[in-house]
């Protein structure tokens, strides 16, 4: 067999990583339908279970303290499935109606992305997204130069991240083996862990990013010493939820994999012989 120590598949997240800066969309939405529904949640909360399937974060969300405690004020009663359901329709007319306008590639993407398939490397995408809303968005991208080798979403495996079963359809499909030959890299702690659950490198970017959760104009305002404060503490999120390394920006990723390549020729990893 063939022995290659080196990453062959970059595996991607979609909103606030490569595309729609802070992940503005899916934000936007579930604020408009919180509020409809009667529930204030801030901006914060809401980005807290970024990356997971909507359905999942919705649930998360009606789950919190605050989201709880107006819900049963208002409607005299604990939230059910139905609420779920009720809310994740409304949620997924909302984002397929909007998500296409945010489909812009985060600046450094579509150079990233071309330095890495020049470096031999598959391109593959995960996603919070159903298929039907990738059907929106994905064509939208590719009109601005980003189109990965293939785009996975929740309900194609039956679950979501923080497991792994999307990156290993991405890895099926693009026939990369073994995990320790793929990057996770992803905005949200969610993403971290579905690298790390599925024995690959986890990856954390700053720039763009839910995590450091900041739009694009509050990013270019924000003074000097309070973006690196919110950086760093971003920064340590990632490295406490298991990432191998934090990148400012998604151009730091291609120079990133070369030093991964350098460690793993250096550790001679059993487990990294195909």
């Amino acid at each position: 067999m063939e022995s290659r120590q080196e990453i062959r598949l970059v595996v991607f997240d979609w909103a606030g990583t490569t595309v729609d800066y802070g992940s503005s969309a899916p934000v936007a939405v579930f604020e408009r339908v919180f509020t409809e529904a009667g529930i204030a949640l801030t901006r914060e909360e809401i980005n807290g279970p970024m990356g997971m399937d909507k359905k999942t974060h919705i649930r998360s969300l009606l789950s919190l303290d605050t989201a709880r405690s107006q819900w049963k004020e208002k409607y005299g009663r604990c939230w059910d499935e139905e609420d779920v359901e009720r809310l994740y329709a409304a949620f997924e007319d909302e984002l397929y109606r909007v998500a296409a306008e945010y489909s812009s590639p985060i600046a450094g993407t579509v150079e990233a992305v071309e330095e890495l398939r020049k470096m031999g490397i598959a391109i593959g995408s995960t996603t919070g997204y159903t298929s039907e809303m990738m059907k929106q968005v994905a064509p939208a991208a590719e009109k601005y130069g980003y189109k990965p080798d293939c785009i996975v979403t929740p309900d194609v495996t039956g679950a979501g991240r923080p497991t792994p079963f999307m990156m290993y359809e991405c890895m099926r499909r693009l026939n990369v083996y073994p995990p320790c030959a793929v990057v996770k890299a992803g905005d949200t702690i969610t993403d971290i862990r579905e690298g790390k659950n599925g024995g690959a490198w986890s990856i954390g970017i700053l720039t763009g990013s839910n995590l450091l959760g900041l739009t694009k104009e509050e990013y270019e305002t924000m003074g000097q010493e309070e973006l690196a404060q919110r950086k760093e503490e971003a920064k340590k999120r990632y490295m406490e939820a298991g990432a191998d390394m934090v990148i400012d920006s998604i151009r730091d990723l291609p120079q990133a994999i070369r030093e991964i390549n350098r460690r793993m020729q250096e550790e001679k990893k059993d487990e990294c012989v195909l």
